[in-house]
């Protein structure tokens, strides 16, 4: 028998976004919280350019004066270019009250802050902990985990699996469902960017759409030391007909590019450069007994709206408010009160990632006739303000098709 070495309210897998402040929310309110995370800190992770609607849940999670304390890059909107056509979207004017500006993160030291506030707050974090087995059983989980080679129990009430892409549950309990997202693959890496345009807002992250190929796009994302993200998202197809090694094809992509290669002239390319192939992401189910899975480990739909961080962010901030509740024995609807809830704000997204992909979006957003209150409305969206009812892109889909129409028409 494997012994028990721990025992605790909740174990949270992963450490990442959705982790930290569910473990933080939770701890706060005086649960026993044991975060698994089978990495070790700092570490590399996707996700860098953080949406407006972060700050509410970084505030309530009490992370925010930490995250603001470490000079990140300030960040208030979104650029996109398109061959000769350019527009932006400056996110404190947006439909939708609340936060509108945020920050851009290199996610190895934002990680690694969220998960030492978490701590602070009275989570027991542990790295390099894999959490390899799980088992339900008299209203109790029990966790097999994996440490430096030796093996060992966890049991808890509750499980909520924020392990991202490693997708932890999800594999354990068989919930993966092929996504309905075509396969795509995206090859990135950190850049000195050495960028002196004046042309070059670094308030804003710069999405430009490859000058040939519609369904290519690169990233350009600056932080406050002088470096940068950069990286292309493709078909998968795409990509794998282009030769050499994965930091070849990307410069090379990058010299296609057309604006981006402009203010990348002088870069220094001194970093690993990584690649992620087929990431979206589906499941059969958001919860079950004992169990919710946050953020990427349920779902993830595409990098080009930067809608990663904020989902998992709500996620935790749903789940935990449901946790309380069930921890308090009362009687929870997890369909109604987390994963319904949740699906509002994908599908939200969900529609804008394809509208972007069909062109419908980039038709709307290059359009120079879509006036600014259709201009506020994306922008909230844009902000990550994709669960805000009152606006009538997020409670009818639908008219984005329209509006696309009539920009084509204009």
């Amino acid at each position: 028998m494997i012994e028990v070495r721990h025992t605790c309210d909740v174990v949270v897998i992963g450490a990442g976004p959705a982790g930290s402040v569910a473990a933080a929310l939770l701890a706060r309110r005086g649960y026993s919280v044991l975060v698994l995370e089978k990495s070790h800190f700092p570490r590399f992770s996707i996700g860098e350019s953080l949406l407006p609607q972060c700050m509410e849940y970084l505030e309530q999670a009490g992370m925010l004066a930490a995250v603001q304390a470490e000079g990140f890059q300030f960040k208030d909107g979104a650029a996109f270019v398109k061959g000769d056509t350019y527009d932006h979207f400056n996110f404190t004017e947006k439909f939708s009250e609340g936060w509108g500006t945020t920050f851009q993160v290199e996610r190895s030291r934002f990680d690694q802050i969220l998960s030492q506030e978490a701590h602070r707050m009275g989570a027991d974090i542990r790295f390099g902990h894999g959490v390899v087995a799980l088992k339900r059983d008299a209203g109790q989980s029990t966790l097999t985990v994996e440490h430096e080679g030796n093996v060992f129990a966890v049991t808890s009430r509750f499980v909520l699996d924020a392990s991202g892409f490693g997708r932890v549950l999800p594999r354990l309990l068989e919930l993966d469902v092929p996504s309905t997202f075509p396969a795509r693959t995206s090859i990135m890496t950190h850049v000195e960017d050495r960028i002196t345009s004046a042309d070059f807002d670094r308030n804003k992250i710069l999405i430009t759409v490859h000058p040939q190929f519609a369904d290519v796009w690169y990233w350009l994302i600056p932080f406050s030391d002088g470096r940068a993200s950069v990286g292309v998202v493709a078909p998968k197809a795409f990509l794998e007909a282009r030769t050499g090694e994965p930091a070849d094809v990307l410069q090379t992509l990058i010299a296609e590019s057309g604006r981006t290669a402009d203010f990348l002239a002088q870069a220094r390319y001194d970093s690993e450069t990584r690649v992620l192939s087929g990431y979206a992401s589906n499941v059969s189910t958001l919860h079950g007994d004992g169990f919710a899975l946050l953020g990427n480990a349920g779902e993830f739909l595409d990098p080009v709206f930067s809608s990663g961080v904020t989902i998992a962010m709500k996620s935790a901030f749903l789940a935990a408010n449901a946790l309380d509740r069930e921890l308090q024995g009362e009687a929870v609807d997890w369909a109604t009160d987390y994963a319904a809830a949740l699906k509002k704000g994908v599908d939200t997204f969900r529609t804008f990632v394809e509208a972007w992909y069909d062109q419908r979006l980039q038709d709307v957003i290059f359009s120079a006739q879509k006036g600014e209150d259709i201009k506020r409305m994306i922008s909230s969206i844009l902000a990550g303000y994709a669960w805000d009812r009152r606006n009538p892109y997020v409670k009818h889909p639908q008219r984005l098709t329209t509006l696309a129409e009539l920009c084509r028409l204009s």
